[in-house]
């Protein structure tokens, strides 16, 4: 973890580990000990669809899940959970005040990486999910319970249905984009 400044203002960045067992522990004990607002998730992701190209940023509004996580952490039934509070729309304000294309969309919070199985997930279909990535549906969840703001930013590294992928090389240079409109969004908040 680190808690710096960014232009001047202090801004705290951690680690969240991987999947929604990991991300439910990591947001709930910042909402909950540490008086943490606000979370702001960023990291990578594989689209289901060509539509969509590497490098692409994406600004999650909806996550959809098979996890019963929300269900038995905090009695909600939904599958499909949204962003919660206004740091979504304040992403998108921030990233049009930079001339940064992000794309508004549906994910997948999937608990599997590798699979057997590489149909196109039944409810990454019911919902037209863009992409797959393992976390935003435990964050939002324990947003809505705890009344605080939650967004989650992805920068698409994979397209599975072509192969076509960021290099490890890319990768560092590729997330560079996101992660400054995190920031830059971050110092937009009250």
């Amino acid at each position: 973890n680190f808690t710096g400044k960014y232009k001047g203002v202090e801004v705290s960045v951690g680690a969240s580990g991987m999947g929604i067992p990991s991300i439910g522990i990591y947001s709930y004990e910042l909402f909950t000990q540490y008086d943490v607002e606000t979370i702001i998730r960023i990291g990578t992701c594989g689209a289901y669809t060509d539509e969509l190209k590497v490098f692409d940023i994406l600004n999650v509004e909806y996550a959809a899940s098979e996890s019963t996580y929300a269900q038995h952490a905090w009695g909600f039934s939904e599958d499909k959970l949204s962003h919660q509070g206004k740091v979504f729309e304040t992403i998108n304000e921030c990233a049009s005040d930079k001339a940064l294309k992000t794309i508004p969309t549906t994910v997948h919070t999937s608990d599997i990486f590798y699979r057997k199985d590489q149909s196109l997930p039944e409810i990454a279909a019911k919902y037209n999910c863009s992409a797959v990535e393992m976390e935003a549906f435990a964050l939002f969840a324990n947003a809505q319970f705890l009344a605080k703001n939650a967004a989650t930013l992805l920068t698409v590294s994979d397209i599975i249905p072509t192969g076509d992928m960021i290099s490890a090389d890319q990768r560092e240079r590729a997330l560079t984009p996101m992660i400054e409109l995190a920031l830059d969004t971050a110092l937009r908040l009250d």
